[in-house]
Order: structure tokens, then sequence, then C-alpha cells
């Protein structure tokens, strides 16, 4: 059933920050993956080898959840129909990303908000995927 093909407030207010938390998840992945020796210097060493010793696996992960769910969301604000699948591909690299933290001792190394900030990642994905469906079945996304 379609609805209305103009997007209310909600949709603009919803998906641009929506746009704005996946860029910082970029920015984000950009400082760790390119952390200089200066930078590092500023951690803890618990958080330092943590961050040295992430594989691959949860890197490309990290990077394919922040850079898919920041197009899904610009996709989101052109109103394209790509940006449901962008933002499923996101969701699938957060739970990757999040899984080798749920594996390893990140609450050791960054305290309850290790676990908390992953959580809320995970929901906050797990929305953005649903809530591109739901724009979607009402007519707002070509």
């Amino acid at each position: 059933m379609q609805e209305s093909k103009k997007p209310n407030v909600g949709f603009w207010v919803i998906s641009s920050i929506a746009l704005i938390w996946n860029l910082m998840g970029v920015i984000n992945y950009i400082a760790q993956a390119y952390m200089t020796e200066d930078m590092k210097a500023t951690i803890s060493a618990a958080q330092r080898e943590y961050i040295e010793n992430v594989p691959v696996w949860a890197t490309a992960a990290f990077a394919t959840a922040v850079f898919a769910g920041s197009f899904g969301c610009l996709s989101l604000l052109l109103r394209k129909k790509i940006a449901k699948l962008l933002l499923l591909i996101s969701l699938l690299g957060v739970v990757v990303q999040m899984s080798h933290g749920f594996m390893s001792d990140i609450e050791d190394v960054y305290g309850p908000g290790g676990i908390a900030m992953p959580i809320m990642i995970i929901g906050l994905s797990v929305f953005l995927v649903w809530y591109s469906r739901f724009v979607d079945t009402k007519g707002w996304l070509s």
C-alpha cells in the first residue's frame, strides 16, 4: 500500500541524523585505520594492543558498515530504493565487526561502553534497515 509520495519532516530529520551518525563512523574508521604512532601514544596500552590486534576481516567489516551506511543514508535523502540494500549491507558489516568485539575482551579494554556502544550500533543499524523498508512502503523511495 503506497501513501503520499512526499516525505514528512520526520523523514528528513531521521535521514539527516542517520547520515551524520554514519559519517562520524567513517571518521572513526579512518582515524583507527590510519592511526599514527603519536596518536597511539595518547591511548592506554590495553586499547593500543586491542586496536593493533583487530583482524583484517573485522576491519573490512568496519569499513563496509560505515561506508555502506553513509551511502545508504545519502540514498535515503535522495529518496532512492538502493538505500534499502546499502543499509542491509551496512547492518551485515556491523554484525560481523561487532562479533569480533563480543568474542574478545573489549569490555576489559573499554569498560561498560565496550559492550553498550556495540549494542547501540547494532540497534541503530537494525532500525535503519527497518526504516528504509518502511519509507519505501509509503512510496517515498523511487
